[in-house]
């Protein structure tokens, strides 16, 4: 990026920062369980709608207790099931055409990010016929109000049914970008422990990591508000209470709500303060990672540097906030703050008032060659 690039992003994104407490950021209203969909349609005077997910999620019979509850209360549903990990413009499209041709009135986005982020997108081309996805890419260009959207979500990680984005990749070129507006936000979240339950063990760990990663970076970065650190905490402390919980138990309804509800609130965060580097590296190596050259993708591995020299004073802090247990187990990350060390810190500023030498091991570890083997383990 060049220099004069690089300084009006910067100004760009200072400006946006002292102006979010004037932003309509609003947060879906909280529905427990799927049976309350038809009483929120009928209440709205709606009674077609089409419901946008992935075969996956229809081939695991997850919609049909939605399905049933809509029969019995004569709602019409049209169900689009084609949508991709990382969903095109061609989907946009196809559930588009087949929310006009079937006279919809309302859309429900049923799955994981990409099933939300689609559905999304088909609101956003409903609200605005005249304009492509490519021409809505960036900040504020969708601007009119979408139809009524529901967003369910089936994992407890990607936050989408509470964030004003819909990330789209382009059918042909590949290219992958963000729609980002107010309207976009969701009516509506559903969060229905049940419909998690089926999760494999591998699935409920990567998405909950998914949610403690939105967590953090909404946490550290530049554009924190009072408000996005108090979701990001709340986050962090139910996923750590919550996530080995659910993996070791798929059953256990208790833990499954529990990381519905931090997976809602890490969207909440981050859709205000943002994310970081992560999610920005991530969308540029999705392209090679996910392509079916491998060779290709190895070599931009190959060709990675990883980071990581020290840990930031705020991250120290985060890990030890609400969590007895120190973050990472009693004799792990922060065990040695404890909660007592954190009351003196403050939550409205980047750096601890107090620093010792027991905060050098943990902010300048010397194990770069371990961080950069583990990484590359699980990316292979």
């Amino acid at each position: 990026m060049n220099q004069v690039k690089k300084i009006y992003c910067r100004i760009f994104q200072k400006a946006f920062h002292l102006v979010i407490p004037i932003l309509p950021y609003r947060q879906p209203k909280k529905v427990e369980h799927l049976a309350d969909i038809p009483s929120i349609l009928k209440e709205k005077g709606v009674d077609r709608i089409l419901i946008v997910t992935d075969q996956g999620i229809r081939s695991h019979g997850l919609l049909e207790p939605l399905e049933k509850a809509l029969r019995e209360n004569h709602i019409f549903y049209e169900i689009y099931d084609k949508t991709v990990a990382n969903p095109t413009t061609d989907n946009v499209e196809e559930a588009r055409e087949l929310y006009l041709s079937k006279e919809c009135q309302a859309l429900i986005g049923f799955g994981g990010g990409s099933s939300m982020d689609c559905a999304k997108g088909v609101g956003a081309r409903i609200a605005r016929p005249g304009k492509s996805l490519g021409q809505m890419a960036g900040i504020l260009k969708v601007i009119k109000k979408l139809p009524l959207f529901i967003a369910v979500p089936t994992t407890a990680g990607t936050g989408s049914e509470t964030t004003l984005a819909a990330v789209i990749t382009d059918a042909q070129t590949r290219h992958k970008y963000a729609i980002n507006d107010f309207p976009l936000i969701p009516d509506y979240a559903v969060l229905d422990p049940q419909i998690t339950v089926s999760l494999t063990p591998f699935i409920t760990a990567t998405t909950g990591m998914d949610a403690l990663t939105h967590a953090v970076e909404a946490y550290i970065g530049n554009s924190t508000t009072r408000e996005t650190r108090s979701y990001a905490l709340k986050a962090v402390e139910l996923i750590f209470g919550n996530l080995d919980k659910a993996y070791q138990n798929g059953e256990d309804l208790t833990a499954r709500k529990n990381m519905l509800t931090a997976s809602y609130y890490a969207g909440c965060a981050f859709t205000q303060s943002y994310v970081g580097y992560v999610h920005a590296v991530a969308h540029s190596l999705a392209l090679y990672i996910f392509a079916e050259d491998k060779a290709a993708a190895k070599k931009v591995m190959d060709h990675c540097g990883f980071g990581g020299g020290c840990i930031n004073d705020t991250i120290i802090h985060l890990a030890t906030s609400e969590l007895g247990f120190g973050g990472f187990g009693e004799s792990g990350m922060g065990s040695y703050h404890g909660k007592s060390g954190f009351d003196t810190f403050s939550h409205y500023k980047s750096i601890v008032d107090k620093k010792t030498w027991l905060d050098l091991p943990m902010r300048y570890q010397p194990y770069r060659k371990i961080n950069e083997k583990l990484v590359r383990f699980f990316l292979r």
